[in-house]
């Protein structure tokens, strides 16, 4: 059994040069500890990704709808769509969950 922790994972990235870090794989799932320093400089990605928002809250850009977001919440992007978080507050981290086939999952 694999247990993944938020204070485990933080403290992981802490001592990773990115904003970033994979934290476990398997199959077509690879899971990531995410916390943005002010800026969020993400580009699309080639497969699904699903977000659950540990902490901190501001606005979430999903392609052409800007939302706020908090703590708790579960956001969907579709491969290749364009998205980021802005004006988020300082202790915003985020689990990152990629999944599936390269170019995403169909409808």
């Amino acid at each position: 059994m694999t247990r993944l922790t938020v204070t485990n994972a933080l403290k992981t990235l802490e001592a990773h040069d990115q904003p970033f870090k994979t934290v476990f794989s398997h199959g077509s799932l690879n899971v990531e500890i995410y916390q943005p320093n002010g800026v969020d400089h993400q580009q699309p990605h080639s497969r699904d990704e699903i977000y659950v928002v540990i902490s901190g809250s501001g606005y979430f850009v999903n392609g052409d709808t800007r939302s706020p977001f908090e703590s708790g919440e579960v956001l969907f992007v579709p491969a290749g769509m364009v998205h980021r978080f802005e004006a988020f507050t300082e202790d915003f981290a985020t689990w990152v969950f990629f999944y599936g086939p390269e170019g995403g999952e169909s409808a």
